[in-house]
């Protein structure tokens, strides 16, 4: 077949959840995807469960030419989708291309299902979640021995969104040369810095500086390695603080155990999820954020502090690559000696802070938006169109 990515080429995106709060990578990258390529005037669909979906959401995707179909959500934990098997089989036969987010996942078992069927090109993103990691290893084994490997090796493309997956895939059999990297990126739009200060008196901060966590509190970020890092060196810079934004992940208990243990009380502060112009402000005011997650794809934090030009502690595991070599970026291990290094050089010598972080600024600018992640996904669409599947 030839198809060519122009109206009325439909598009199908595949992401177990749009729920912002929970899993913010992969649905920020869903979400920017269908909102910057419906813009080009392609006809775009999410499926997805209604798990955490908000009438906002569904609002704002609607009046950006995205329709988003829901299927019901009967367990919550494993995102398992309500078997709608004619809605499914519906907007696979109708859609040109596929593009499945995810890997562990029942809707894209459902939706590969119907793909064989109907002989569609599509693209898988597992966006770092192709190691057996985690809760679930023994059914995670499983899913992969029945399907889970054909979904990766039959797919027409298969994408990274850092250079560390890479070999990810290669686990799956997918020769190395044949994975596309296709970043992730930030709207520059959606951090223009407003007030500080509301935020700076919601999280009870004054005018302390202090050092930033934005994500879930579970153990795959690494809450517990910064906490203990800052603990370390906290005698080393009284004045500052450590602010973490983020649901809890079955991790706050003890980390609230673990401040009230080395009497940071004052010092540590829990404010829950942030959005919006609060999540903006967090970032603006912020001297520095740390990435300490022991496992992940390219992370999202860092591209938007980043933008807000706010220098960055990452691990080596958050699929930076050779980005870490970028001034406002240092990488370290995902350990707490690690992030305790790398604390004490960034704040050593504090006025260099915004210095650095401009730097990554401009560096995102020029290329890690959604724009340049929008074209390099348009080619690929290109391509799989002119492919016989």
């Amino acid at each position: 077949m030839s198809l060519y990515l122009e109206p009325p080429m439909k598009l199908l995106f595949v992401n177990m959840s749009l729920d912002e709060i929970k899993d913010g990578g992969t649905v920020e990258r869903t979400i920017q995807l269908c909102k910057h390529i419906a813009a080009e005037g392609i006809d775009c669909t999410i499926l997805t469960t209604d798990s955490g979906l908000n009438q906002d959401l569904l609002t704002t995707m609607k009046c950006n030419n995205v329709d988003i179909i829901a299927l019901p959500c009967v367990n919550k934990r494993f995102y398992l989708p309500f078997p709608c098997l004619n809605t499914i089989k519906k907007h696979v036969a109708a859609s040109d291309i596929i593009h499945l987010m995810g890997h562990w996942t029942l809707i894209n078992l459902l939706v590969y299902s119907y793909d064989r069927k109907y002989n569609k090109p599509y693209a898988v993103c597992p966006a770092g979640a192709l190691p057996v990691f985690g809760r679930s290893k023994s059914i995670k084994t499983l899913y992969n021995f029945i399907v889970g490997r054909k979904i990766i090796k039959n797919a027409t493309f298969h994408i990274a969104v850092a250079d560390n997956e890479i070999s990810q895939f290669t686990d799956y059999g997918i020769p190395a040369e044949k994975v596309t990297i296709i970043p992730n990126g930030v709207n520059p739009k959606d951090y223009v810095i407003q007030d500080n200060d509301a935020f700076r008196k919601f999280a009870g901060l004054g005018d302390s500086p202090y050092i930033l966590f934005m994500g879930r509190l579970n153990l795959i970020k690494g809450p517990d390695l910064l906490l203990r890092a800052f603990c370390s060196i906290s005698d080393v810079f009284p004045d500052m603080h450590l602010v973490f934004a983020g649901p809890d992940g079955g991790m706050l208990s003890e980390l609230k155990l673990c401040t009230s243990a080395s009497s940071l009380e004052r010092r540590v502060h829990f404010v829950g999820y942030l959005g919006g112009t609060n999540k903006v402000s967090a970032y603006s005011s912020a001297s520095l954020l740390v990435v300490p997650s022991r496992q992940e794809a390219m992370s999202i934090v860092a591209l938007e502090s980043g933008i807000c030009g706010v220098p960055v502690l990452i691990t080596d595991q958050c699929g930076f690559g050779t980005l870490h070599l970028i001034d406002g970026v240092m990488a370290v291990p995902a350990t707490e000696p690690g992030l305790a290094d790398g604390l004490i050089r960034l704040l050593e010598n504090r006025k260099l802070l915004p210095i650095i972080g401009e730097r990554f600024k401009s560096y995102i600018l020029k290329n890690l938006t959604w724009k340049v992640a929008t074209k390099a996904y348009l080619d690929m669409f290109r391509k799989m169109g002119e492919i016989d599947v």
